[in-house]
């Protein structure tokens, strides 16, 4: 099988333990580019947080990037918006309203920009992160509503991962028909437009260069990668994936910090 399009999640996949991206790892990825094959980062991660390393893998292609989660599609070096999925003002501003009211830290994201109600230890835990100079606001169920601005995603902080659990239930029960919520790291709940996943960019990407689904390799370690490993001829969990996204993956390679996504464009791709 001759593989065309590769789509490599950020955080625990491609960046290591210190949130870069290894020598090997770049090598594997710019030789299977100049070999033709498509290559796109696919990250909840916003546009700017993004950038730095795709210009560190040094590809010099205009090539559409997933952000948010799959909720925009935006290419490279000209920023055209291919595809922007928000979720709506009225939905967004309930459920930034019912987790401020249970007292949680909120971050909520439109134009590029990130907006939170005050600066605190959850706010600098994101930072080490995502290195982005917030927006304080105050409350942000009110600030939405005076903006009448539809976010492009909202990502609640929550430090206990009993408490996360218990919020990743209520959010699913209240709002999941509406709203993809989940788990996406530790501390973090992530909340998109259902219609909006990594899986469902991929595929838009593929349709729109006439590459099929077996064409396609796909990585990642989280449940917000699940649908894109899935939609991908060969899903591959790094070692270090959650469990369910192991057990779902076609091929499970060696972990973020041992240079696994390298070792799999080097045997399928570059052989």
């Amino acid at each position: 099988m001759r593989y065309r399009m590769i789509a490599i999640d950020l955080d625990e996949t491609l960046l290591n333990s210190d949130l870069q991206i290894s020598p090997r790892n770049k090598a594997a990825i710019r030789e299977a580019v100049r070999r033709g094959v498509k290559v796109t980062i696919a990250t909840g991660r916003m546009f700017c947080t993004s950038i730095p390393y795709v210009r560190d893998l040094e590809l010099n292609v205009d090539w559409p990037l997933i952000i948010y989660h799959g909720a925009m599609i935006t290419t490279t070096e000209s920023r055209r918006v291919i595809y922007h999925r928000p979720i709506e003002n009225s939905l967004a501003t309930a459920i930034v309203r019912e987790a401020e009211a249970r007292g949680y830290h909120v971050n909520i994201y439109f134009d590029e920009r990130l907006f939170i109600r005050e600066e605190n230890e959850s706010s600098r835990f994101y930072n080490r992160i995502a290195p982005i100079e917030p927006e304080v606001v105050g409350p942000l169920g009110p600030f939405l509503e005076r903006q009448g601005a539809s976010p492009t995603k909202i990502t609640i902080i929550i430090r206990s991962q009993e408490e996360l659990d218990k919020a990743e239930a209520f959010f699913t029960t209240a709002y999941g028909d509406r709203v993809a919520v989940l788990q996406t790291r530790p501390s973090f709940l992530e909340i998109t437009d259902r219609r909006a996943t990594k899986g469902q960019a991929l595929r838009r990407l593929a349709e729109r260069e006439g590459i099929r689904r077996d064409e396609i390799i796909a990585f990642g370690d989280s449940c917000n990668d699940l649908d894109m490993l899935t939609y991908a001829g060969l899903g591959v969990a790094v070692a270090n994936a959650m469990p369910a996204v192991r057990r779902a993956a076609d091929l499970v390679t060696a972990a973020n910090d041992a240079d696994g996504v390298a070792e799999v464009i080097e045997k399928y791709v570059l052989l």
